[in-house]
């Protein structure tokens, strides 16, 4: 069968639903630590909040790949996991930025106090689901895509999730600018957050319900013909890969990409964790005490404006990847994407005005862009069809797992490398990605082996 190519619009709406999974995802990232600490989160302890997420990714994504990739109904192969994950994603939204509101909030427990064990919990509910709803998407190109389109489809899917991120960063201090508070009293979360989670989580279902309503997804003979996959053997043999043998069978470049993976994946969540602390720090005479103060909230404000304009320079870099795929493969762009991310991240070290801010986060979506598009171009070439979406959801831990053991060790190296710093962190991020982009020397593409 010849594998045709999709149209632009087809495309589009193959992946218009992670315009508003993006924006849930960004919510989280630019929020999360400003959350905790307002609730009484220590600094040394915020990384540790950040544990939940990856380590839910890595749980569910494979298994949302393995099961996704037997189901076949009326509503699709990926849909189904599309929708649960929408649903519940939403209405943990709704109720993750009232932690502090509750009256149980000042009971303590294990030295955290109800508020944070709420938020806690509500925080594994809404990245599980965030981590269902999403892995639809990436799945489904390599479902639905030939190998010509697949990187026009996941630099189309990059777009959105760019576009998604800038809505769901600015949206606090949006808010903010219309009149709705920006402070609250002690441990209770502003106003400004709130309402980005509640339209964050309408957008949400709207996008998801609009790539339902416009997408077929194929049947399985369909698939099987455009994947060149032989059903009658396949019933024949009738044994199911056990996750060790895949494992065992992955293309090489699931672990060289793998690898660099970790060190990039591992530098974002120390943006993540540590940006709001840095900037209010640096920028705005935070001086380390109360978080109900206008400076750190100000400065969580601001960790807004600079993800978005992270977001931007990762939509403009991207314009930039194809001149540097077609001069340098797809292993160049990776690696001069990330040192140009490095010295974005390194660059905060020196900068004091939070518009100077600007420059260094634009250079940092360099990083992001090749993140988003590259790994998955690389990795779904060297891939069968047979257990696409199983692989997919395998290679997932490699974007879980360093940010896992980044949020393990987070504490230590602030304390004992960056002095209790937290701009330091920041620092930490960009050596990362060089050793990412060193890393990058070890992947060759296309390699079945």
């Amino acid at each position: 069968m010849i594998k045709r190519d999709l149209s632009f619009r087809q495309l589009f709406n193959l992946s218009f639903g992670f315009f508003g999974v993006q924006i849930a995802y960004a919510l989280q990232s630019a929020n999360i630590s400003r959350i905790f600490a307002t609730l009484g989160a220590d600094p040394h302890q915020l990384s540790f909040f950040w544990i939940l997420p990856p380590l839910m990714g890595m749980i569910v994504q494979p298994l949302i790949g393995k099961f996704s990739d037997k189901t076949w109904c009326k509503l699709g192969r990926r849909m189904p996991y599309l929708i649960v994950g929408a649903l519940i994603a939403i209405a943990v939204m709704v109720l993750l930025p009232n932690a502090g509101n509750f009256t149980f909030a000042q009971s303590v427990f294990l030295g955290l106090n109800a508020a944070m064990w709420f938020g806690l919990f509500s925080l594994m509910f809404l990245d599980t689901s965030i981590n269902i709803a999403m892995q639809p998407f990436k799945m489904m190109v390599g479902d639905m895509v030939n190998e010509e389109q697949k990187g026009t489809a996941y630099a189309i899917q990059s777009a959105l999730c760019n576009a998604g991120s800038i809505c769901g960063y600015i949206f606090p201090i949006f808010f903010t600018w219309i009149g709705i508070a920006n402070t609250a009293a002690e441990g209770v979360i502003p106003d400004s957050v709130k309402w980005s989670f509640y339209v964050g989580a309408a957008i949400l279902i709207l996008c998801v319900l609009y790539t339902f309503f416009t997408v077929k997804e194929m049947d399985p003979q369909e698939y099987a013909e455009f994947h060149g996959i032989d059903l009658k053997a396949k019933e024949e043999k009738q044994e199911e890969p056990s996750f060790i043998k895949l494992l065992i069978d992955a293309p090489s470049t699931f672990w060289t990409v793998g690898l660099v993976q970790f060190f990039c994946w591992a530098a974002f969540m120390y943006m993540w964790t540590y940006s709001n602390g840095a900037i209010a720090t640096q920028c705005y005479g935070w001086d380390g005490a109360s978080t109900a103060s206008e400076a750190f909230q100000t400065a969580g404000n601001w960790v807004g404006v600079v993800f978005c304009v992270q977001a931007v320079g990762s939509l403009l870099w991207a314009m930039v990847l194809p001149f540097l795929e077609k001069h340098f493969k797809n292993t160049g762009a990776y690696a001069i994407s990330l040192v140009v991310g490095a010295i974005g991240f390194i660059s905060t070290l020196w900068v004091s005005n939070p518009y100077v801010l600007w420059i260094s986060y634009l250079l940092v979506g360099a990083a992001w862009a090749a993140m988003l598009a590259l790994p998955f171009t690389i990795l779904t070439n060297s891939l069968k069809g047979g257990n696409m979406g199983y692989y997919l959801g395998l290679f997932n831990c490699t974007i879980c797992l360093p940010q896992i053991i980044a949020a393990l060790a987070g504490g230590l190296v602030l304390n004992y490398i960056c002095a209790g710093a937290q701009v330091g962190m920041l620092v930490v991020a960009g050596v990362l990605l060089l050793l990412g982009a060193v890393s990058v020397a070890l992947v060759k593409e296309n390699d079945n082996k």
